[in-house]
């Protein structure tokens, strides 16, 4: 059974980093997709950045770009997000998330996908808190 579990979330000031780490476990395949999103109070869950564990294509959200960092570490089933310049419309609960280990290029076009609705494999998830 696939679970993945969330670590390193917490709270910083503005422009400060952190680092979130999602392990997982029980994946068979070498290839899927996996991704971090956030939810906000009062808002929808939505995609900050995806990556193909394959083949390590990431993609980002607008509003991370040149901030967010996803990276794998293959030795110890470890996704990370490393997040710097943080603000404050950053506060949400981060979950990692991963697919069935579809085919990416017949079923997504080549680009691991940002839609949750996509990602089946779900952690718990982590708080980060940025306050002003």
């Amino acid at each position: 059974q696939v679970q993945l579990v969330e670590s390193g979330g917490g709270s910083v000031q503005a422009g400060g980093s952190l680092r979130l780490s999602c392990v997982v476990s029980g994946y068979t395949y070498n290839n899927y997709c996996l991704g971090w999103f956030r939810q906000a109070p009062g808002k929808e869950r939505e995609g900050v950045a995806v990556i193909d564990v394959g083949g390590g294509s990431t993609t980002y959200v607008d509003s991370v770009k040149g901030r967010f960092t996803i990276s794998q570490d293959n030795a110890k089933n470890t996704v990370y997000l490393q997040m710097d310049n943080l603000k404050p419309e950053d506060t949400a609960v981060y979950y990692c998330a991963a697919d069935y280990g579809m085919d990416i290029t017949l079923f997504y076009g080549g680009t691991c996908p940002m839609d949750l609705a996509q990602y089946n494999y779900w952690g718990q998830g982590t708080q980060v808190t940025v306050s002003s």
